[in-house]
């Protein structure tokens, strides 16, 4: 059932076969808070999908509650995950950091996971997707393809590494090409996003990569009609348009999910911040347009190689 709840703090759905059991290892139950929607079809389904992973390989009972944005709610959440016997928490997103850190004393039995915060306890864990190489990527791409020789990223905040990736890898290709960068603020402001992605197309951006997943299927959408080109965010987004996006720079939250699972399952999972990138298979490229010529392609796949065997950059 993928709805927004009515009333998020009472209503709980179970995932999966009552009386259901560990394999083996120390997850009992997992629940999982989101702080908008799991049918967003981007960030909220993808921590979805990773809790279903977990269900699906664990064998366990898992939980889920939706619009859980603040800090009574997170509160309320976290005893009735309690009160089930849920000892395995993913808060998926950063709003979730001062609240994990405060709280996780009281609930020595349960491990806290969140997204790219700060986590300062035993058992609190903050999952960081590096975004650096698949911006370089996406740069790279974009740079190529652009016939204006001035291209765009659409960011939320100035923290995100993806940016800076995005401008390196785009100067790689092309040391003059000019790079306009604009900040929404919240990931979730399309209308804003919009407005920014219009001030772009005015200064002569015909790439643009709108690095914020709640906004960024709004933006290609009017990519889309003014028949320029987009790289996608967060997760293949080659189904809006084969000759639109170019390329997609995708976190596999859900591997990631799986992955700190399992460490916890084998008591390995250690607080403070664990990182996931190319690697490990959690980040990787999506398809490639049709647009992009083959032989760009094929050099881009080699360079992506190298930078999991060395973990350097083609211009580091």
């Amino acid at each position: 059932m993928v709805y927004r709840l009515g009333v998020i703090f009472l209503i709980l759905f179970v995932l999966g076969g009552c009386g259901s059991s560990p394999l083996t290892g120390k997850i009992e139950k997992v629940g999982l808070l989101v702080p908008d929607t799991i049918s967003d079809q981007v960030w909220g389904t993808k921590g979805y999908k990773g809790l279903l992973r977990i269900q699906s390989v664990f064998n366990v009972d898992v939980y889920y509650k939706e619009g859980i944005d603040n800090e009574a709610a997170i509160k309320m959440a976290v005893e009735d995950f309690r009160k089930k016997g849920v000892n395995l928490i993913y808060g998926h997103g950063s709003e979730y950091e001062k609240i994990f850190n405060d709280i996780c004393k009281d609930y020595p039995d349960i491990h806290f996971v969140l997204m790219n915060s700060k986590a300062e306890h035993d058992n609190v864990t903050s999952i960081s997707l590096e975004g650096k190489a698949m911006g370089f990527f996406g740069g790279m791409t974009a740079a190529h393809e652009s016939k204006s020789k001035k291209i765009g990223v659409l960011a939320t905040q100035k923290w995100q590494p993806e940016v800076k990736g995005f401008i390196e890898g785009a100067q790689y290709v092309d040391p003059n090409i000019e790079v306009i960068t604009e900040y929404a603020g919240q990931w979730d402001d399309a209308e804003k996003a919009v407005e920014l992605y219009e001030k772009m197309k005015k200064a002569g951006a015909d790439v643009v990569y709108p690095a914020g997943d709640g906004y960024n299927v709004p933006v290609i959408e009017q990519i889309k009609k003014d028949g320029l080109y987009a790289i996608g965010y967060v997760s293949d987004q080659s189904e809006l348009g084969e000759n639109v996006v170019l390329t997609s720079t995708i976190q596999h939250v859900d591997e990631a999910y799986e992955l700190t699972a399992d460490e916890f399952n084998r008591g390995a999972l250690k607080g403070g911040r664990r990182t996931f990138d190319m690697q490990e298979g959690v980040i990787e490229m999506g398809a490639f347009s049709p647009v992009v010529d083959p032989s760009f392609q094929e050099e881009i796949k080699g360079l992506i190689e190298q930078y999991k065997n060395t973990n350097k950059l083609p211009n580091e």
